[in-house]
């Protein structure tokens, strides 16, 4: 069975948008990338799933490096322009610094990175995963910087959103959750 994008069950799915930079033969590129998940603490990777004929694909494959920035809410026309126009013809980050949005040279690899996201990571290609109609590429990080002023874009179902805390049951709450499991303990 097939989940096509645009799908409502698809739409269910609430991500955050990772913006992809790097640089190779489509020159510095951006791509906005709903699929990007830390995937492992000690080494730090981060997993991007993206189209395998995406020119970020190829500018990746032949650097072997790449950014990742996490949008933030004040964002997104980044996403938009980046997640809606193709490398292959468009200069996206010129595009956007003349909509007023900053870069900055990352220090450990020879990619632009997002001013403003609320996450900046530099990545050294670890691993390609082909599956499905996309390929995932997973990034170890070389360096992270994180901004505590800026909360992370969400997507879902067509749409951006920002966080809202909920609060965890009280202790009271988990000490009765906590009594009820222990009375169904395996033996």
């Amino acid at each position: 069975m097939d989940l096509p994008w645009g799908d409502p069950r698809s739409n269910k799915f609430a991500t955050s948008i990772g913006l992809i930079t790097s640089n190779g033969p489509y020159g510095h590129d951006i791509l906005a990338c709903e699929w990007t998940h830390h995937i492992s603490y000690r080494p730090g990777l981060i997993a991007v799933s993206l189209g395998p004929t995406k020119a970020i694909v190829e500018n990746i494959r032949t650097s072997k490096e790449f950014g990742i920035n996490l949008c933030a809410t004040d964002q997104t026309i980044i996403a938009s322009v980046a997640g809606g126009y193709t490398g292959r013809d468009y200069e996206k980050i010129n595009a956007l610094k003349d909509l007023g949005f900053q870069f900055y040279q990352a220090e450990n690899i020879d990619v632009m990175m997002v001013k403003g996201a609320s996450l900046n990571t530099e990545c050294k290609l670890f691993k390609e995963v082909s599956f499905g109609d996309h390929v995932m590429l997973i990034g170890e990080v070389v360096n992270a910087i994180h901004n505590p002023e800026k909360e992370s874009l969400i997507y879902n179902n067509g749409k951006y959103w920002s966080l809202q805390s909920i609060a965890k049951p009280n202790q009271e709450k988990r000490q009765s959750i906590k009594d009820i499991l222990e009375k169904h303990r395996k033996v």
